[in-house]
């Protein structure tokens, strides 16, 4: 069990008791707590970049909750805070107001303290792993500069183990990562696709579900549907994970950001969260979305059994309930028909680790 951050924390709420009872529940876990009464109050302080989370009300005076979240987001200096917004139960409108203003999650009033505190460490160990990534962006720039294969092979390794973080939520993560790594290289080489973006591809692939750290448990692991809130903030793992890779020059991290915005992109457009169509969609993102798809149906899901080989193509070739052939690339589609034996010598190897 991972243990728990201490952070700075900026609670933002027109009503005192608000403030002074969740400053209460943040500080007895050791959290730095600053609280301010409106949401231009909240800008100045934010600016000054102290916080690492944001808690803010929507109803209040000078500013609202919808206005503060929509500047922050707009900022370069601020848009990286995660913003966690305090409504009301009934409030839906409100709460689907501020996910499209750009408000990473919310927390039902009144709060209950198990929820917020374990809200606010999710973010803050997200705010953890994003510096990580920045570590790691450095040392592959190095290795480019070096040129050396030890520190290269030492880089790969930072990388995976970013995207392990994953397994503090799901147990099976890093055999899956391992999977689609090869999967991966299969499908690029099988494409006669030249070595120096088939290694790249096989190392980026891991990478594509890292914005899933800041989805909160309670949406990642739920057994049931989401519901209409819920999905969005389940969407918004591709442009956090792009996020979270974004800006470095390494050539695995540049394809790493492209396969997490779009390896939910669909060929017919019926993906997201951009809706490209066809050859818009970068050609990793879509290998990655032939491999992602093998595997789910292989594997075993909280609304599902683990699917046989033959169980799989099956669902590959011919579509499901959940899926069809005219989400995938059909030359790709093609290549991995003809390879498929491949993809399940893969899958039976790294079953588990």
């Amino acid at each position: 069990m991972l243990a728990p951050l201490k952070g700075k924390i900026l609670v933002v709420d027109d009503d005192e008791t608000v403030r002074r009872v969740v400053s209460c529940m943040l500080e007895a876990r050791g959290h730095t707590v600053t609280v301010v009464a409106n949401g231009q109050e909240a800008l100045t302080v934010a600016r000054l970049g102290w916080a690492q989370v944001i808690l803010t009300d929507i109803v209040m005076p000078v500013m609202d909750g919808f206005e503060l979240v929509g500047r922050l987001k707009s900022d370069a200096a601020t848009a990286h805070i995660p913003v966690i917004v305090m409504t009301s139960m009934d409030d839906r409108a409100a709460r689907l107001r501020a996910l499209e203003a750009g408000a990473e999650d919310f927390v039902l009033k009144p709060v209950d303290e198990t929820e917020l505190v374990t809200r606010v460490g999710n973010y803050l160990r997200l705010g953890d792993y994003f510096a990580r990534v920045e570590d790691a962006n450095r040392v592959l720039e190095r290795e480019v500069r070096q040129q050396t294969d030890a520190l290269r092979g030492a880089n790969l390794e930072t990388i995976f183990s970013l995207c392990r973080a994953m397994e503090y939520k799901d147990a099976n993560t890093g055999a899956h990562l391992h999977r689609i790594s090869q999967y991966s290289r299969v499908l690029a080489d099988a494409c006669g696709m030249d070595g120096s973006f088939v290694e790249c591809l096989t190392h980026a692939t891991p990478m594509h579900d890292i914005g899933k750290i800041g989805v909160p448990d309670a949406i990642l692991l739920k057994p049931g549907p989401l519901d209409e809130a819920e999905w969005f903030v389940m969407r918004s793992h591709c442009a956090m994970g792009a996020h979270l890779l974004a800006g470095a020059t390494s050539a695995y991290l540049v394809m790493g950001a492209e396969v997490a915005l779009c390896h939910h992109e669909n060929w017919d457009g019926s993906g997201y969260p951009q809706n490209l169509r066809g050859e818009a969609i970068p050609l990793a993102a879509r290998i990655m979305a032939v491999c992602d798809r093998y595997d789910a149906v292989r594997s075993e899901r909280p609304y599902k059994r683990a699917y046989s080989h033959a169980e799989a193509m099956e669902v590959m070739l011919k579509g499901d309930e959940r899926s069809s052939p005219k989400h995938i690339d059909p030359d790709l589609l093609a290549v991995f028909a003809r390879n498929s034996l491949r993809f399940d010598e893969v899958f039976r190897i790294h079953q588990t680790l």
